[in-house]
């Protein structure tokens, strides 16, 4: 590991650490840096504090750094994590339009602590869709997508 990675990754664990301790939130810390390896955010899980199932630390971290650079788009910058991306996080870091991803622990790691990554991720591939987790259901498509049309008529930007 890179030595600037290896620092960065350190700061990642400890934020995590700290709001573990505090019983904050999960074991994930993140960070992303620019192209030149700026730190532009640092962030850890505060799920349990803030009563926000989003507040993962990925996602704190990509909030941050695209308020820093006052842009959706985080072309060039590396997001850190302690640990692979759950399937929000990795969305948001392919949306964010970040070129590297670096992460300590494994899904597999996560779920031997009672994280369900995994279970996610076999959801998304089509395991598990028989309702007893979660009903989906298609309806009022006509009314959306007469306004996804409004939406491409205007020819609004795309991300």
């Amino acid at each position: 590991m890179d030595e600037k990675i290896a620092e960065i990754m350190d700061m990642a664990v400890a934020a995590a650490r700290e709001t573990m301790n505090a019983g904050l939130g999960g074991p994930f810390g993140a960070a992303v840096i620019d192209a030149g390896g700026e730190v532009l955010a640092l962030a850890a899980n505060s799920v349990l504090a803030d009563h926000d199932p989003t507040a993962h630390a990925e996602i704190k971290a990509i909030r941050a750094a695209a308020a820093r650079r006052g842009s959706h788009d985080l072309s060039g910058c590396t997001l850190l994590s302690t640990c692979y991306p759950c399937p929000m996080c990795l969305g948001a870091i392919i949306w964010a339009n970040i070129d590297r991803l670096v992460y300590g622990c494994r899904p597999g790691d996560a779920e031997a602590i009672g994280f369900r990554d995994e279970f996610i991720y076999e959801f998304i591939e089509g395991g598990c869709r028989d309702g007893a987790v979660l009903d989906i259901s298609e309806d009022g498509r006509e009314k959306c997508l007469a306004f996804f049309e409004d939406y491409h008529r205007q020819h609004r930007p795309l991300y």
